[in-house]
């Protein structure tokens, strides 16, 4: 007989309240813990964390054999806590999940989750470049498709449910986890995030926004630092996006962040993880600690004390399951019934959607055979990879290089495959704790690609008998404090790190034209060679097949079409500074301190010329409730084909409160072969002009408007005056937020 819960012909939310019904206190406590293999210290040798305080919390976390004959909610990372060949961990999978059912009365099995934010974090699997670089491609269909690969890839060995995408609205570049958000303003992180999760969840594999919210803006961007940020910030600046995802794409998963926002840290945030994110954006899904976050509202914010009331605090605010292993959340320390009842019903009923309740569920989901590389997941790396790769200055025309060119190639990361990689890339994150262990996928260098990409051009390190120096700096990640850029590496100002300044010095005083390439996972201040250099490139951790995109557009053989996401500063201090500031915030006599950007955000160049014809708007007056249509010719007066990328700002001339100068409000790339042209349509609603106001509410004002078309932040064509009119509206969840951009 088929019980209610196994019966797929019920809705999944009363087939799990069935379930929930006949388990035990200890049985659905356990649906809310979790279990992380491997994670325990190393019987001898140095024990490296890959997340805060790893190896001590997981010496007091239950073990698999405790929770096994009530269940167990969640396995952490089979794939991406230590080197598994794919087939091996297939199988070591489902043996793990053929125990787990057969260990409780229900055989229910756990669902696994992993790290995606390059790729699926597994060795031999392709390793995409970093969120920042994401931004830089201002492609959200090119993103969607790489999200749905790699949900395929990670749902082809059996896994559920994927830790990305990252929404934190970069604030001060400084901040390590810098390369893993999107960029710096929220429209851009909000419409590349949510094309993100629809991909991954397309795939079947559950997407986890995180870290909600305001990680970003801590105090002088320390990692897990105190975030001071106002009302409005937080509400016109953090939280955007995640609302963007949560309604517009699916995600099925939020995890809070491990700050504090005015003194409440965010996994104890009724407010953020209850009020805001299940009664006003009404989502549905499930609430997943950060690593050890439940542990630290004990042993960090000492806001409780004991690991039951940590537990207790959660649970209240919003928190549905402890990651990655279970310590806080035990039956030992029995928890509120209806609150354990309300996190356990949310747990199952994501399970049951994931067919994990099902009476012919198999635990063999996982392909023993599945290629984690495969051709078409390595081309989607490159072209993303190429899309994000920015030409910043060209103004000698050093670039393209040509083939029978000198080149002297300068700095220690031409040669590293280290300048490619993030650190939630698992050679980064993992491998180098494992010296011996091949990379697992090809990884050229740029000075490998270079050479494949030249074959003609005579390569050396002299530049006196050269005729350009490539020098190449930037970055090498890790995880606190074992690289330049990555989580728990953030940095007292911008400088480039490892000496790399003297390098370029060096480089400026030989009298030849200097290309400065930065792989970088931020921005760094290039004002002191701005003047001299020949030409700028930026990429930010392109991955695998970065070293190629790199070379191609140094050559030529790519058009540059990526835009900054970040603005690069002038000079290294002066942080932060980002470009969505009110008038105060811009350089001006109040202040010696200018913090106008070397490039703005938005900014990127072509190695052919576009012109913008003068727009045309269906209306310039409209209600506060309406919208317009703008229609602009972009054409391609160069000899290549190129790609530009038009930009819709947003200018308030007068607020009831301080507002951004500009702010982005739409994009769109428009692909055009030389001498050809096309037609951008932009539908803007009113509602894009909300903003919080000061008593809280959000409300969309009549009154003067510009839109500035442009080609970046900075760099307007066209302005199109507009006014609003009628009555002050208020609007909330169910407001427009996007411009949507089409290309005719």
């Amino acid at each position: 007989m088929v019980e209610p819960w196994q019966d797929t012909t019920l809705s999944a939310h009363v087939r799990a309240a069935d379930l929930l019904a006949r388990m035990t206190t200890e049985e659905k406590t356990a649906q809310l813990s979790s279990v992380w293999l491997g994670a325990e210290p190393p019987a001898d040798g140095e024990a490296v964390d890959v997340a805060p305080g790893q190896h001590e919390y997981a010496a007091r976390s239950a073990a698999l054999d405790t929770l096994l004959p009530y269940g167990l909610g969640h396995l952490t990372r089979p794939f991406g806590t230590v080197p598994v060949e794919p087939a091996e961990g297939a199988v070591r999978l489902t043996a793990l999940q053929r125990t787990i059912r057969a260990g409780n009365r229900f055989g229910l099995p756990a669902l696994a989750h992993e790290e995606c934010l390059t790729g699926f974090t597994a060795w031999r699997a392709t390793v995409f470049p970093t969120p920042l670089a994401w931004g830089a491609t201002f492609d959200p269909a090119l993103v969607t498709e790489m999200a749905r690969a790699i949900g395929a890839s990670m749902r082809a060995v059996g896994i559920h449910q994927g830790l990305a995408p990252v929404l934190d609205v970069v604030r001060d570049p400084r901040w390590g986890r810098t390369e893993e958000a999107i960029g710096e303003d929220p429209y851009l992180v909000g419409t590349i995030g949510t094309a993100y999760v629809r991909g991954l969840e397309a795939a079947g594999i559950v997407a986890t926004l995180k870290h909600f919210a305001a990680y970003s803006a801590s105090r002088a961007a320390r990692n897990h630092a105190p975030a001071s940020l106002g009302p409005r910030e937080l509400a016109d600046v953090i939280l955007p996006p995640f609302e963007m995802a949560v309604r517009d794409g699916g995600a099925r998963s939020v995890m809070p962040a491990y700050n504090d926002i005015d003194g409440l840290p965010a996994h104890a945030h009724a407010g953020l993880l209850t009020q805001l994110l299940r009664e006003e954006w009404e989502f549905t899904g499930t609430v997943v600690s950060d690593y050890y976050g439940v542990s630290l509202l004990e042993e960090a914010h000492r806001v409780v004390d004991g690991e039951g009331g940590a537990a207790r605090l959660a649970l209240a605010a919003g928190v549905d399951v402890e990651l990655p292993a279970a310590r806080c959340f035990s039956p030992a320390d029995p928890l509120p019934e209806e609150l354990l009842d309300r996190a356990a019903l949310r747990v199952l009923t994501q399970k049951c959607d994931l067919g994990l309740l099902d009476a012919d569920w198999d635990p063999a989901t996982g392909d023993a055979s599945v290629d984690l590389d495969p051709p078409h997941l390595r081309e989607l790396a490159r072209q993303v990879a190429e899309e994000s790769v920015t030409l910043l200055a060209n103004g000698a025309g050093a670039l393209p290089l040509g083939d029978g060119t000198r080149i002297a190639l300068l700095g220690p990361l031409a040669h590293e495959q280290a300048a490619m990689l993030g650190c939630y890339t698992f050679p980064r994150h993992v491998g180098v704790h494992h010296p011996d262990l091949p990379t697992g996928v090809e990884v050229p260098t740029l000075a490998e690609a270079l050479r494949a990409e030249l074959p003609g051009a005579v390569f050396g390190e002299d530049p006196a008998a050269a005729d350009v120096c490539l020098a190449v700096v930037g970055d090498r990640s890790g995880l606190f404090g074992r690289g330049s850029s990555g989580e728990g590496c953030d940095a007292e100002d911008l400088h480039l790190p490892y000496g790399q300044a003297e390098l370029l010095d060096d480089a400026m005083a030989s009298g030849r034209p200097v290309v400065i390439a930065v792989l970088s996972g931020r921005p760094y201040a290039l004002g002191r060679w701005a003047e001299r250099a020949a030409a700028v490139v930026q990429a930010f951790f392109p991955g695998q097949e970065g070293g190629p995109a790199v070379a191609g557009v140094l050559s030529g053989r790519v058009d540059p079409s990526g835009r900054l996401p970040v603005g690069v500063p002038r000079s290294p201090g002066g942080q932060p500074a980002p470009y969505l500031a009110p008038p105060l915030g811009r350089h001006g006599f109040p202040s010696t301190v200018d913090p106008t950007p070397l490039y703005p955000f938005g900014h990127g160049l072509s190695y052919t010329a576009f012109t913008w014809d003068t727009p045309q708007c269906d209306a310039t007056e409209l209600a506060t409730d309406g919208e317009t249509t703008l229609r602009l010719t972009v054409r391609n007066t160069g000899d290549r084909p190129g790609t530009e990328v038009v930009q819709l700002y947003l200018h308030d001339p007068v607020g009831t409160v301080a507002r951004p100068e500009v702010r982005l409000v739409g994009y769109a790339r428009v692909p055009l072969d030389a001498g050809a042209s096309a037609e951008v349509h932009a539908t803007f609603p009113a509602d894009l002009a909300a903003y919080t106001g000061a008593d809280g509410r959000r409300l969309v004002e009549p009154g003067a408007l510009e839109l500035r078309v442009a080609a970046s932040s900075a760099h307007v064509h066209h302005t199109v005056p507009l006014t609003l009119t009628g009555p002050v509206r208020e609007v909330g969840h169910e407001r427009r937020m996007r411009c949507e951009m089409r290309v005719k």
